[in-house]
């Protein structure tokens, strides 16, 4: 009975998130200033309007590329670009398996492989400024890093992740009209090491003490915002060849031909 239910619930959302999401739908983000975590809390980073996708790109997305992109199976992709578990919770390589949904953010991905995907679709990953900017909207303002019910709600999730078998769309939109950038799964950015890296990435960067935790928050801009202190960690963390079961992507687009006001 209880595996009926399951089902007829499962087709019903897969139809309505199938209608909702297009694969490609995007919101376009007005361009404007925050002040991010790490810098000088004067100056505020200019971030240009740009398109991101509504949802978190899926199985189902992932599964065309890899149909699309041989070299890009789990069977056949090279370790440099993908450690041993990349995909490891489908099937095979072209099934995802009746444990996963296909309309649930596509995880155990590598960055080189979420670039590539991007890339195909004439997309790419966003920044850590856009996501990060994007980010910190909840339902109905563009910032809202300083009310303490967000950064609760955020911080719950990071505490207790929530369980596989949830779809795209499961959490609210945003300001801008985007989902579950908050309470799915985490997602990758271009330059994902760039902040708690030095510039020289071939050097033995354990020797930086900008890598630890007390120098990092020397130069941060607000000590109280937990929950970026968590991103930053994880993404300084990360090489580009990683996988994560609970790390996905998104994609972005440039808005050249939009002028902010």
């Amino acid at each position: 009975m209880i595996s009926k239910i399951y089902n007829i619930l499962f087709f019903l959302c897969l139809g309505l998130l199938q209608t909702q999401a297009q694969n490609n739908a995007m919101k376009l983000v007005k361009g404007g200033s925050y002040i991010p975590l790490y810098g000088v809390d004067t100056v505020l980073v200019k971030v240009p309007s740009f398109f991101m996708d509504v949802y978190p790109v899926t199985n189902q997305d992932y599964v065309q590329f890899v149909k699309d992109n041989p070299k890009w199976k789990k069977s056949k992709v090279i370790q440099l670009f993908a450690e041993e578990n990349y995909l490891r919770h489908w099937q095979n390589d072209e099934e995802i398996g009746v444990e996963n949904l296909p309309v649930e953010p596509v995880v155990n991905i590598s960055w080189f492989a979420a670039n590539a995907y991007c890339e195909c679709q004439g997309k790419r990953l966003p920044s850590i400024d856009e996501w990060e900017y994007v980010a910190m909207a909840n339902e109905k303002m563009a910032d809202a890093r300083k009310l303490k019910s967000y950064n609760e709600f955020i911080l719950a999730w990071y505490e207790k992740p929530k369980p596989k078998n949830n779809p795209i769309g499961s959490t609210f939109k945003n300001y801008w009209g985007i989902y579950d950038l908050h309470g799915l799964v985490w997602e990758w950015t271009s330059d994902f090491n760039s902040v708690l890296v030095s510039g020289e990435s071939r050097k033995d960067v354990d020797t930086d003490t900008n890598l630890f935790c007390g120098s990092a928050a020397i130069g941060a801009t607000d000590l109280m915002n937990y929950a970026a202190f968590m991103r930053y960690a994880i993404r300084g963390s990360l090489k580009a060849n990683y996988v994560m079961k609970n790390l996905g992507f998104r994609c972005v687009k440039t808005a050249d031909t939009i002028k902010n006001k």
